[in-house]
């Protein structure tokens, strides 16, 4: 049987910093991040949306590494999800037994990484390949998903830090072979039944 990690030691006392100031704070900031925590990653599929609608409106084949983007997103997932059951780490507010504004998960929903901070980042450094724009955007977003993560109790700044790292290789390794080859790639998918996916038609 594998035993929990306490990972309390790393950055126990930053989580309990930033949790008292959200315990402080006035209650329509804790509202706003607690909204977003939950949520924000909606505005990350709005936002691949758009980045493919634009390139398949313009006939680019842009569009191809912009169906590459969920994907991308979903495989970073998986191998987070893989990474928290090879660590097990007890969540914080489990550890250190402190109020939080979302409920504390229940014991062996592990901590380390965030998958919420893990599909963010993901997100985002797919979009960058696809629009420059709409990417620093997403990885505004990204931050503040993580950053959110911690203030309401969720998670420690190093399991946050972790799913972001971890998100961004995995995108940036699935998606950007796909952008060097996007052109041969487009010309090969539009003959199939995916060309309404690629361009207007």
């Amino acid at each position: 049987m594998h035993l929990a990690y306490d990972g309390s030691a790393i950055d126990g006392s930053a989580y309990l910093k930033i949790t008292d100031l959200a315990d402080r704070a006035p209650g329509w900031v804790d509202s706003l991040v607690t909204t977003w925590s939950a949520y924000g990653l909606g505005v990350f599929a709005l936002l691949m949306l758009v980045a493919w609608w634009q390139a398949r409106r313009a006939g680019t084949p842009t569009a191809v590494t912009a169906l590459a983007v969920p994907l991308a997103t979903a495989l970073a997932y998986g191998v987070n999800s893989l990474l928290k059951l090879a660590v097990h780490e007890d969540r914080p507010c489990d550890q250190l037994h402190v109020a939080t504004l979302e409920a504390c998960p229940a014991p062996g929903d592990w901590s380390f990484p965030s998958n919420h901070a893990a599909l963010a980042s993901a997100a985002a450094i797919a979009l960058l390949l696809v629009s420059r724009r709409l990417g620093i955007l997403a990885l505004a977003a990204a931050i503040l998903m993580a950053a959110s993560r911690v203030w309401v109790g969720a998670h420690y700044p190093h399991d946050v830090l972790a799913g972001l790292l971890v998100g961004a290789l995995v995108a940036f390794l699935t998606t950007w072979p796909v952008r060097r080859r996007q052109e041969a790639i487009a010309v090969r998918l539009k003959g199939g039944p995916l060309r309404p996916l690629l361009a207007a038609v």
